[in-house]
Parts: structure tokens; sequence; C-alpha cells
């Protein structure tokens, strides 16, 4: 856990030391909401918001990640002042359910809608 205010430079260190593959989970303190980014190539990452709205970036740089995220933190985690970050080898492990009691989104699909610039 991190908290909100140095969540994104704790990311982008994270996002740094990422194979293609691999990536960087963002989870609200209740885990029911999650901005994932996956490292695609050596600049190259896909973010993908699933909490409030479901949206997909292809193809951004760390810089536009980094402007990315400052957004997204205020649209997915309004009130919360921790978030949990988790390095995973891939989005499959992403997409699991992290609630220990058994609610939430198990076995969804990544979201479907593009957005990109």
């Amino acid at each position: 856990m991190t908290s909100k205010q140095t969540s994104i430079d704790s990311v982008l260190k994270r996002m740094k030391k990422l194979k293609v593959g691999q990536c960087v989970d963002m989870r609200s303190f209740k885990r029911n909401r999650s901005v994932v980014i996956v490292c695609c190539g050596e600049d190259s990452f896909r973010v993908i918001e699933d909490g409030f709205f479901q949206e997909v970036w292809d193809n951004q740089s760390a810089e536009k990640v980094k402007r990315l995220l400052k957004t997204l933190l205020k649209k997915e985690f309004p009130r919360s002042n921790k978030i949990r970050l988790y390095t995973l080898d891939s989005y499959e492990d992403a997409n699991v359910n992290r609630m220990a009691h058994g609610a939430g989104r198990y076995g969804e699909t990544c979201p479907t809608k593009k957005v990109e610039d």
C-alpha cells in the first residue's frame, strides 16, 4: 500500500523495471476498482481502466502514462488515501479477484472500449 500522493512516482519506478508482458496493477483499498499498466515494448504501455468507467489506452509512452495517471487517480480513486500496488507477470494475473471475501468481478474479460490518441 502506498499513499495516493506518492503513488504516481512509485508506479513510474516500477514501470521502468517491467519486462514485456508484465504489468503494474493499482487497486482501491477495497480492491473493487483498478488501473492496470501493461508493458508492450521499450517505451510502449497499455493502460486499462476498470472501475467507475471501463476504457483502454494503447501505445502510450511513459510520459503520456504519467499524465493519464493523474487524471485516472482523480476519476477512479476520488476519496482514497491509500492505493494498493501489485507488480504482476501478466495481465491475466491482474484480472483475478483480489478480494478475500469472494465478492467482486472474478473472471471478467478485459474491457473492450478503446481510446486512442
